[in-house]
């Protein structure tokens, strides 16, 4: 392997669409997974949403051998920890406050996308461990290079997290809820499996939101106008200022996604009286259909659980999809049939000291986070089967 050789290449659009996707994707085998295409990256990029000036310098790494690509890794070097979702916060606190320097740091991730892929993306004729190897190591070099405090990898597969475990990377876990097709050939179908009480309880709002008057269009591929998007940004932005900071995503990104990767994207609008009220946006492949953004102008008793969570099962029924992601946080999820599922991280952690009591940390972290699970489970809507 001494052919090998590591180069930070900076933004996305140094890479050619066809490299990158060769290594992130198996061609030809349906539909790739949305958040590895390069169209996805470069439209964070090019439309000032994942910037150096936004706190995301792309520094995406590339592995080769004898001048030819074989892998890489997503990369970012940040000033901030905002748009992660897997927060690191109190470390960068804890570190400062003992005259250490926690920014810049190193994240291998999707900008502001919770959504587990793979990250180390090595290409198909590879030796994924002996590669994965080789492209950590060079990662963990970059700290080095770039005077950064440590490397984050987010929402990873759980085999690049055990191949990450097993470089001496720390480990860290969470939660999502997710919602499992069992092959189910309507809503009601997916309501037989509940309880009683919960079942009654879901029939409710959709009953409730249908009397409401409000009715939702699916837009997909061509559907995915500018007045369209137009319509979805005055949503998203409304609530994003009205709950957190101003959102992340600028304008210009939503008519770059839609441009080229529409076929992927399913956009849920919600209209009354002829306005649009509500959208939520979400990406899909042959295995998933994944919840992303959400926004309202006008505020209608379960309008976010129907738009969010019940419209998404419809589609994934319709088109015959095995699940439906529905994003970070919300145990309200729960109770309309959305699953705790474990997510994975992994930290390089250049200060020994920082590095010690991450460690220890984590490992309380992960036992709770297993157990919390475990009890969620036990308190899914689902009909309960016997021993």
């Amino acid at each position: 392997m001494s052919e090998v050789s590591a180069r930070l290449v900076g933004e996305a659009r140094t890479v050619s669409a066809a490299l990158w996707d060769g290594l992130a994707n198996r061609q030809g085998v349906g539909l790739p997974h949305p958040f590895t295409r390069h169209a996805f990256f470069a439209a964070l990029e090019e439309s000032g949403s994942a910037t150096a000036k936004t706190g995301w310098r792309p520094v995406h790494l590339l592995l080769e051998r004898a001048g030819e690509p074989i892998a890489l890794l997503p990369l970012y070097l940040k000033s901030h920890s905002y748009g992660e979702y897997v927060f690191d916060h109190g470390w960068a606190e804890a570190f400062g406050r003992a005259g250490g320097r926690y920014y810049p740091k190193l994240q291998a991730c999707v900008p502001f996308t919770p959504v587990t892929g793979r990250r180390l993306l090595i290409a198909p004729d590879e030796d994924r461990r002996e590669t994965g190897r080789l492209l950590l190591a060079a990662a963990e070099n970059a700290v080095e290079e770039l005077n950064a405090s440590s490397l984050h990898i987010t929402f990873m597969t759980e085999d690049e997290w055990a191949l990450a475990d097993g470089q001496g990377f720390l480990r860290r876990t969470d939660k999502q809820f997710h919602w499992e097709n069992r092959d189910y050939n309507s809503f009601d179908a997916f309501l037989g499996d509940l309880s009683s009480a919960k079942r009654k309880n879901l029939r409710k709002e959709r009953a409730e939101i249908a009397a409401s008057g409000v009715s939702f269009d699916w837009l997909t591929g061509s559907d995915l106008t500018e007045s369209a998007w137009d319509a979805f940004f005055d949503c998203y932005t409304t609530t994003g200022n009205q709950k957190w900071n101003p959102p992340y995503l600028t304008r210009e990104f939503f008519s770059r996604i839609g441009a080229s990767m529409g076929e992927q994207i399913l956009l849920v609008m919600a209209r009354h009286g002829g306005r649009t009220i509500g959208a939520a946006l979400n990406f899909f492949d042959g295995e998933a259909l994944y919840g992303r953004n959400w926004g309202c102008t006008e505020y209608i008793p379960f309008l976010h659980f129907e738009a969010c969570y019940y419209q998404a099962i419809d589609f994934a029924i319709a088109e015959g999809i095995s699940r439906v992601e529905a994003g970070a946080q919300g145990g309200h999820k729960l109770l309309r049939g959305y699953l705790p599922c474990p997510t994975f991280s992994a930290h390089y952690i250049a200060h020994p000291g920082l590095r010690r009591a991450v460690a220890d940390y984590l490992d309380n972290e992960r036992a709770a986070v297993a157990e919390h699970i475990e009890e969620l489970k036990n308190r899914a809507p689902f009909k309960k089967v016997g021993p």
